[in-house]
């Protein structure tokens, strides 16, 4: 699911982070592309998709393997049988639950697929001198400048983005597919119904969660150059400087990439997922 993620959603993800980290360098999203793909190539676009795809890998296994147990904790809390069919409601209950643990892998590997997607943007801005342009020199980075710790910075934005974000993400999943299926078992669903599920539960996590991301992309990109104010400095200092939209900057290609890529995963998720029970039920 992850990879599928990845795959898909990779081009946009550039241009969000590029756009957040540095608004007044880029029109739109059209700009993005056109002067990625002129100064640096068609393989701008997938600059730091090795961390990107450990980072999807990592997250979505934690996070679907804490989902399940996180739906354990629910029926618990609401005192009902372990077989129970949780309501729409609870099922995103368990997603928010579950993403604090999934944070903890993913905020590593997302501050080196940050890096790496706005180097040449750093550069350009002359914030830094000479950028790194491959996963180990970023990692190698870090450990020097800042010690193993350093692949935490931005945790708390993270952790703000995808405990809120994760009840909307897995709510709008559970929501649309209860749609689709209107009275039928949702493990009927053909492609379709799931793929237009995940992306819209997608786009209902990054509408509710985007001015946090942003302001994680620069912390973690930004401090590359120096030591950064945490959240609420970060996010303060924008909003004064340049404006409550700023915080927006890059929402288009999130959008995009939003509905493309977790309808990808969620269809990946739930196919590989039912392969792997029928395996498990013929031994």
């Amino acid at each position: 699911g992850g990879t599928a993620c990845v795959v898909t959603g990779q081009p946009f993800d550039t241009a969000k982070v590029k756009m957040q980290t540095f608004p007044d360098m880029y029109k739109g999203i059209v700009d993005c592309f056109v002067k990625t793909y002129k100064q640096v190539g068609f393989r701008g676009f997938y600059k730091g998709t090795t961390p990107a795809l450990v980072a999807n890998i990592a997250e979505n296994s934690v996070l679907f393997m804490c989902y399940g147990f996180c739906q354990q904790i629910v029926r618990r809390i609401v005192g009902v049988d372990r077989k129970t069919k949780l309501s729409d409601l609870q099922n995103a209950a368990a997603g928010s639950f579950a993403s604090a643990f999934a944070a903890l892998v993913l905020c590593p590997t997302e501050l080196v697929k940050c890096r790496l997607q706005a180097m040449h943007e750093m550069q350009l801005s002359g914030k830094i001198i000479q950028g790194h342009n491959t996963v180990w020199s970023v990692v190698n980075g870090v450990i020097q400048k800042d010690g193993p710790l350093g692949f935490y910075r931005g945790l708390s934005s993270t952790l703000l983005r995808e405990v809120p974000g994760y009840f909307f993400f897995f709510g709008g999943y559970e929501l649309s597919r209860t749609f689709f299926a209107s009275g039928r078992s949702k493990d009927e669903l053909g492609p379709i119904p799931l793929l237009l599920s995940g992306g819209f539960g997608g786009s209902c996590l990054w509408i509710a969660v985007y001015p946090v991301d942003c302001v994680k992309s620069r912390i973690q990109v930004l401090s590359m150059a120096g030591k950064q104010t945490g959240f609420m400095g970060t996010f303060v200092t924008v909003v004064r400087t340049e404006g409550v939209l700023a915080l927006y900057s890059g929402l288009k290609p999130t959008m995009i990439r939003a509905f493309l890529a977790n309808g990808a995963l969620f269809l990946a998720y739930e196919y590989s997922r039912k392969l792997m029970m029928k395996q498990i039920d013929s031994y």
